[in-house]
C-alpha cells in the first residue's frame, strides 16, 4: 500500500472513531456489540490470498512507545474508557469517565468480570506484531491512529491473563478459545489487510486453515 493511501485511510479512520465515539458518550449506554463485525469468512479468504508471504523485519527495533496509547476520544474519556464503554454491559462512568460499575466477559476465554481495572484492551494484531510487518516505516501519527483505532476490530477488552498469555504472538503462535477462532481470524485478516501489513508463511497458513472450516 502507498504511504499516501495509508495517511489516506488513516485519517478516515480517526474521523469515523470520533464520530462513533461522540455517539457512544453522549448516549450513557453500552454499545449493541463487543467489538465491530469483522469482515465475512469469504472476504477474509479472498485477502488473505492476495497478501503474499513475507518474512518479518525490524523486531529489534520494536519500541512501545512509538505507538502513543490512549489517547483522548471525548472530554476525558480515553481509549480504554471507551473500549471498556463499549464491550461492557450495564456500565457506568464517574465524571472523569472511569468505569465505577458493570460486567464484562472475555471473548478470548469466557472469564467474566465486574471489575473493569481486572481487564485489559488488547491489541487484537498486536502492537509489535504490526511493527515487525510493516509498521516500522510509518509515521508517529500513523502508529498512534493504529494503536487506537476503535472502527476496525483491533481493539476489545479481555481478561489480563488472556492477553498476557497471548503477548505479541501472531496465530500461529497463539488462538483464544475454539469458539472464537473464526472471528479471531477474519478479524486478524481485516486488520493486517486494511493497513498493509505483511503476514509471514507460518502465519498465513494458520489464518488459511482456520478460514477454511468457517
Amino acid at each position: 500500500m502507498s504511504a499516501n493511501r495509508l495517511a489516506y485511510r488513516i485519517a478516515a479512520t480517526a474521523g469515523t472513531a470520533a464520530l462513533a465515539a461522540t455517539a457512544l458518550l453522549a448516549g450513557g449506554g453500552s454499545a449493541s456489540a463487543a467489538l465491530p463485525t469483522p469482515i465475512a469468512a469469504s472476504t477474509a479468504r479472498s485477502y488473505l490470498s492476495g497478501m503474499t508471504a513475507t518474512a518479518e523485519t525490524h523486531a529489534s527495533t520494536y519500541n512501545r512507545d512509538l505507538f502513543p496509547t490512549w489517547i483522548t476520544i471525548s472530554g476525558t474519556c480515553d481509549t480504554r474508557e471507551y473500549v471498556l464503554k463499549r464491550d461492557g454491559s450495564g456500565v457506568t462512568t464517574d465524571s472523569a469517565c472511569k468505569a465505577t460499575s458493570g460486567s464484562w466477559t472475555s471473548v478470548y476465554d469466557g472469564a467474566t468480570t465486574t471489575t473493569a481495572s481486572s481487564f485489559d484492551i488488547d491489541h487484537l494484531v498486536p502492537l509489535a506484531e504490526a511493527w515487525a510487518s510493516g509498521a516500522w516505516s510509518w509515521t508517529t501519527a500513523q502508529r498512534q491512529a493504529f494503536a487506537n483505532d476503535v472502527t476496525r476490530p483491533q481493539l476489545l477488552a479481555v481478561s489480563a491473563s488472556s492477553n498476557r498469555s497471548k503477548g505479541d504472538r501472531d496465530p500461529a503462535e497463539w488462538l483464544p478459545r475454539a469458539s472464537y477462532q473464526c472471528t479471531y481470524a477474519r478479524a486478524w485478516v481485516q486488520v493486517k489487510h486494511y493497513y498493509g501489513l505483511s503476514v509471514d508463511s507460518a502465519e498465513k497458513s494458520k489464518l488459511s486453515s482456520i478460514l477454511s472450516g468457517c
